[in-house]
């Protein structure tokens, strides 16, 4: 299909009236149609791959086109100045979470940005660092202990923000490392309580982090493991 088409399909699909319960939830609706992302699934298995297709859904800058572009998309493609170009389109908690978990967390220059947009000042571009971490924690399966350990430094060092968005992406970096292995889970302990001892925005992410993560439902999970 052509971007043409793909946004007509898009037209076909859009419903209005669900554009108020998507601002209810602070999603920004200024550019979006109202489809919903399990149609926006649809309509990427039907199409299948296309970087092509993927750029020129993003360059439409309607909302619902740029999460289908990022499920379009290659990431194996995807480069350091592609990850900071869709950043810089980031106006939205949602878009900015669907472009990082359905394809930034699987590109090569991931890691590295999950560490360096900690430190930006950009809202959402610093969310999108820490989505990137909980990304990582969930999909990089065959991954070491060792190397999700290292970023809790920086995770740290970013979390002591008062910003919602920010913060609450804080904690769910730090609950999804803690909840990989029994052992990434005692260090993510240790650094929420270190957390709690910051200032205002890291003890908010130090508390919401340790309520999941010393719950018995993790205690077991972790131990059913081994």
């Amino acid at each position: 299909m052509t971007a043409d088409e793909v946004l007509a399909r898009l037209r076909a699909l859009a419903e209005p009236a669900r554009l108020p319960g998507m601002a209810r939830y602070g999603i920004a609706t200024e550019h979006a149609w109202g489809v919903t992302v399990g149609e926006l699934r649809a309509v990427a298995k039907e199409t299948g791959r296309d970087r092509g297709l993927a750029a020129q859904l993003w360059d439409s800058g309607v909302h619902e086109a740029r999460i289908l572009a990022s499920l379009l998309d290659d990431p194996a493609l995807v480069d350091d100045a592609q990850f900071e170009r869709w950043a810089a389109g980031f106006d939205s908690w949602d878009l900015c979470d669907q472009v990082c978990q359905n394809l930034l967390r699987y590109a090569p220059p991931a890691w590295a940005k999950a560490v360096e947009w900690t430190t930006r000042p950009e809202p959402l571009v610093k969310r999108a660092g820490f989505t990137l971490m909980a990304g990582l924690a969930v999909a990089e399966k065959r991954t070491d202990d060792e190397r999700f350990a290292v970023l809790l430094a920086p995770l740290v060092a970013g979390a002591d923000d008062d910003r919602p968005l920010v913060r609450k992406g804080a904690s769910w970096a730090l609950r999804a490392i803690g909840k990989r292995s029994a052992g990434l889970n005692r260090l993510a302990l240790a650094t929420a309580e270190q957390l709690r001892a910051g200032g205002a925005g890291a003890r908010w992410v130090g508390t919401d982090a340790l309520r999941e993560l010393g719950s018995p439902a993790v205690r077991e999970r972790l131990a059913r493991r081994g």
